[in-house]
């Protein structure tokens, strides 16, 4: 037996704005999809701040009751929908990269982020376990964008859930560029071997990869990500800017100035709701602020994985990569959480 829900999964520009602006907004976008129909509607990773590397976000980071968690549960009441985004959450002297749902009816789950990705750990800490929101609509599990390439999370849902809910906002960092003071663009792939093999098979982290890990779990899947430029210097660039020029010599002449390097980027654009097979039902097209609805069918009882586990397909090197670059941030994170 199943039962029918509708979803709407919400695409935003990801470019940092006033926090006041950025709700209205996803306000606008929310009534529309409640006028549709929509049920349960998922917002992007930090929906509410954009997506970039500086130290504004540590002032940024709210408490629970702060002001996107209030307007969370309140657009959710208004609207009569299941309301999901992330924000930074702060909370005693850590912030955490929080996905909260919240219920018409005021009840509220939240997950954090158990797995940052590269440079975002010298802004928030790792979370713990995982969240099963028991809801009207029905058991729903969630993930926040890089966890989606760590196989044991989804191995604890399976068997659990009836929906997977995924909010992200990943840059393409399999296709970003270093932008030197001089004007000088260098694509990633022409910074050697090493990096060409770190950006195989990526290209399909948040679209293929993610859905065969849901097809096998044999649930529905919601996901969304940030669209627009990503812009930003890097943390630690000294030491950023060293890790990628290893294999390109040529370009050290530019590491004195590596405080002024700034790496661009597009986003993933994956913003689609699938079936339990992996199907895409509905998707937002890339580059633009929208929504997608689609009617997803809900098992009534959490139904049971297709057998063993799929690989998630990315290269070994991509997830050295990103340890090294927690490794390197986690120091500024302990500092600047010191100096609060």
């Amino acid at each position: 037996m199943s039962k029918k829900v509708e979803v709407v999964v919400v695409q935003m520009i990801a470019e940092p704005a006033p926090v006041a602006d950025r709700l209205v907004r996803a306000e606008n976008l929310i009534a529309q999809a409640a006028q549709a129909g929509a049920q349960l509607v998922v917002l992007p990773e930090v929906f509410n701040t954009g997506y970039e590397y500086t130290d504004e976000n540590y002032r940024l980071a709210e408490p629970m009751d702060g002001q996107t968690a209030t307007w969370m549960k309140r657009t959710a009441a208004q609207y009569d929908v299941h309301l999901a985004g992330t924000f930074l959450r702060l909370q005693d002297d850590d912030i955490y990269n929080t996905c909260l749902l919240a219920a018409p009816d005021q009840r509220t789950w939240h997950y954090d982020k158990r797995y940052p990705w590269m440079w975002e750990r010298a802004y928030f800490r790792p979370g713990t376990g995982v969240t099963i929101a028991d809801t009207d609509l029905g058991k729903i599990g969630m993930l926040v964008c890089w966890d989606v390439a760590h196989p044991q999370l989804w191995q604890e849902y399976a068997g659990k859930v009836e929906l997977m809910l995924v909010s992200s906002c990943p840059p393409a960092g399999q296709n970003m560029t270093l932008v030197f003071p001089d004007g000088g663009r260098v694509e990633f792939s022409e910074l050697g071997l090493m990096i060409r093999l770190i950006k195989r098979n990526t290209d399909d982290t948040f679209g293929a990869h993610l859905r065969r890990q849901s097809s096998n779990m044999n649930v529905p899947v919601v996901h969304t990500t940030g669209t627009g430029l990503f812009r930003t210097k890097l943390p630690r660039p000294g030491i950023s800017l060293a890790s990628f020029l290893m294999s390109a010599p040529h370009l050290w002449k530019y590491h004195p100035q590596a405080e002024h390097v700034f790496v661009e980027s597009r986003y993933f654009n994956e913003t689609y709701i699938a079936d339990a097979s992996g199907n895409v039902l509905a998707h937002v097209q890339p580059e633009v602020e929208d929504f997608a609805l689609a009617e997803i069918n809900l098992s009534v009882i959490p139904p049971q994985p297709r057998g063993k586990q799929p690989v998630f397909g990315i290269s070994i090197l991509g997830y050295w990569s990103d340890a090294f670059a927690n490794w390197m941030t986690a120091t500024i994170y302990r500092k600047k959480m010191r100096e609060r």
